[in-house]
């Protein structure tokens, strides 16, 4: 659904209240802002860096990654940024470029939301985790080969599923001396399942989600985006995937790559389905992935994911103490800065396991005396010895949507109280909440006396219930962005205020335009056939295949045999099989179907070519494609959604 934007004089920013000043400024009370530790190791290390610092895009005249527009944050803490979090905020995208961890590795830090570690070896670079877009990763590799020397790139590790650990790996390798061998691409077991998984079969939803959680929508300013919390910024250039050609499926696994040997434990089900960390004995460092980090992580991350397993995710950061905090004298990750000497590393990694542990434990403590999963969440506090270490801060996760996440993972979404079994969606909910309570007029002007009093938790909740019933009420879209806005300001949690201020952008400017998902040929190349009928199946529009039924025999020139269905409204593939009487046989290559379904190839043209027969119904392979929705990645958010099924 579409609306206006609000009036100019409504649509401008605000400035932080009286009541969200006194927030902020109340948190200096609160912790040792005089700890300069974490800037200390921030900066240990540099060698090099981009002036300016902004990577150019591949095909779009917008930069790929700028932190060229970061530099307020060389001032103090505005009363429009919680200043704990305006503190990590200048860690993040005030260090960056190149830098030595220990003599062997090196990692680029802040030229995208995650770091690129480059290890060393005999003749050529190993490289960690390649960032999230093709034009950031080749900045960061040519940097280092300036810097160090030229040396080419004989391995890739991959630590984990999440698309800013891999999609920028066409960046330091070409996809054919992957194919041949010629460069391991190393990956924990079912990674290509879960990164398809996690970012197709969801990925519209979860990428609109992400434009909120990493303010993608903002501009840096001290009244807008100023961090993910988690790195500087997200990159938003050329992505790219590629098939592992090594796969680490048990602890204890070892490779020697160049020379380096690498010790391998799977933390499997923790931060990400798919993950592992790794151990360099002769430089007597541990990489823990993003299993540690200089936060609190998500436990269940609001841009939409499964939920994590606090309590395994302790139990593994406990398994690498055990393994290796006897010799390892550097720890580092795939976000922000190390951690040097045993002692502190061990420590550091001792308080991180207790903090999910702990908002595991209490959690469950609490659902077991009757409570529900808000009333845990405002229950649950973390005692000094962990919430008051600036790395347990919940710059990225919250011990408050964490604990839900704890309780949903184990008792779901409902908490027992059957009124809460059957409730009505948002737009009816609205507009009953508004006919009981006097009308739309009404509630805004009772909202006015709850923001004055800066209650902004519970004038969003009712203003929530105008804007999905009448959106094009001016004065109720307006004030909810206000308050939208102050909670904003007053967030330590950087997904919290992006969110906050997305919703408040998106009040005030309209619907934001976009284009429908587009596949890509590496997509193409490297989505395995089984991961393309799953993507499919969720695609299929059930109201244009009721009653329909559809074999079609799939003849791979290049792959096994398939027998794609469609009947019951559910689509099927299953391997090795074939139907007597299909309406339809087509003989194709794998790649060529996979290009035929994403759009990348028509059948015309491929038919024309050679590479595609049919025999059979052609009518119904031209039926085909108009089955399937084609999804639009900028859905409305804070209004009313259109009405279909």
């Amino acid at each position: 659904m579409t609306y206006a934007p609000l009036p100019e004089d409504l649509k401008q920013a605000k400035p932080a209240s009286n009541i969200t000043s006194r927030a902020n400024q109340a948190v200096y009370t609160q912790l040792d802002f005089s700890d300069r530790k974490s800037f200390d190791n921030a900066s240990r290390g540099f060698i090099a860096t981009l002036s300016p610092m902004t990577i150019a895009h591949d095909r779009a005249k917008r930069p790929a990654y700028d932190l060229e527009t970061s530099d307020f944050l060389t001032a103090e803490a505005p009363d429009t940024v919680n200043p704990s979090l305006w503190r990590q905020a200048q860690l993040n995208a005030q260090h960056h470029g190149l830098y030595e961890v220990v003599e062997g590795i090196y990692q680029i830090r802040s030229f995208d939301i995650a770091n690129m570690t480059l290890i060393k070896g005999n003749t050529g670079w190993i490289i960690v985790d390649p960032l999230t877009s093709s034009e950031t990763s080749r900045a960061g590799l040519k940097l280092a080969n300036e810097q160090l020397g030229e040396r080419p790139v004989v391995a890739v590790i991959h630590t984990h599923s999440h698309a800013d650990h891999f999609a920028g790996v066409l960046g330091v390798v070409d996809q054919k001396d992957v194919e041949t061998g010629k460069i391991a691409v190393i990956a924990p077991i079912d990674y290509v399942q879960e990164c398809l998984a996690e970012n197709v079969l969801a990925g519209n939803a979860m990428s609109r989600r992400a434009t909120y959680m990493y303010g993608n929508l903002l501009q840096p300013s001290p009244t807008s985006f100023v961090t993910t919390g988690l790195g500087a910024a997200l990159s938003m250039g050329t992505t790219g995937f590629v098939i592992p050609n090594d796969i680490i499926s048990k602890t204890g696994e070892t490779r020697t790559i160049d020379g380096i040997e690498i010790v391998f434990q799977m933390t499997m089900g923790t931060e990400a389905p798919a993950e592992m960390v790794f151990y360099f004995p002769q430089f007597k460092a541990l990489c823990m992935s993003e299993i540690t980090s200089h936060h609190l992580h998500n436990v269940y991350t609001p841009r939409g994911a499964q939920v994590r397993d606090a309590l395994a995710w302790a139990a593994q950061i406990n398994e690498s103490i055990e393994l290796f905090g006897g010799d390892l004298e550097v720890q580092f990750a795939s976000h922000h800065w190390p951690t040097w000497g045993r002692d502190a590393a061990v420590d550091y990694m001792k308080k991180q396991r207790d903090l999910y542990k702990y908002i595991h434990d209490q959690t469950l403590r609490m659902a077991n005396h009757g409570y529900t999963k808000e009333e845990i969440a405002e229950l649950v506090t973390l005692p000094d010895s962990l919430g008051k270490e600036f790395y347990n801060r919940g710059y990225y996760g919250t011990v408050h949507h964490n604990t839900r996440a704890v309780y949903v993972k184990y008792l779901g979404f409902f908490d027992g109280n059957p009124a809460h079994l059957y409730q009505l969606p948002p737009v009816e909910a609205g507009k009953r909440y508004l006919d009981f309570m006097g009308g739309s007029d009404a509630v805004v002007a009772r909202a006015q006396d709850y923001f004055a009093r800066g209650d902004y938790r519970f004038v969003a909740e009712v203003l929530n219930h105008v804007v999905m019933a009448e959106p094009e009420h001016i004065a109720g879209r307006a004030l909810l962005a206000d308050t939208l806005e102050q909670m904003g300001y007053q967030s330590e949690s950087a997904p919290w205020r992006n969110f906050y201020l997305c919703g408040a952008f998106e009040l005030r400017e309209g619907l934001p335009s976009g284009s429908r998902f587009e596949a890509t040929e590496s997509m193409a190349q490297a989505m395995p056939l089984e991961n393309l009928f799953q993507t499919l199946a969720v695609r299929l529009n059930s109201d244009k295949v009721d009653g329909l039924v559809l074999h079609i025999n799939l003849a791979f020139t290049d792959a096994e045999h398939q027998l794609l269905t469609i009947e019951n409204s559910v689509l099927h593939a299953f391997p090795g099989k074939s139907h007597a009487q299909a309406t339809a046989t087509m003989t194709i290559s794998g790649l060529d179907f996979k290009r035929l379904m994403l759009r990348l190839a028509d059948a015309p043209q491929l038919m024309g070519s050679g590479a595609l027969a049919i025999d059979g119904d052609i009518g119904a392979l031209a039926q085909l494609g108009g089955l399937f929705d084609q999804f639009e990645r900028r859905f409305p958010i804070m209004t009313p959604r259109p009405e279909r099924r």
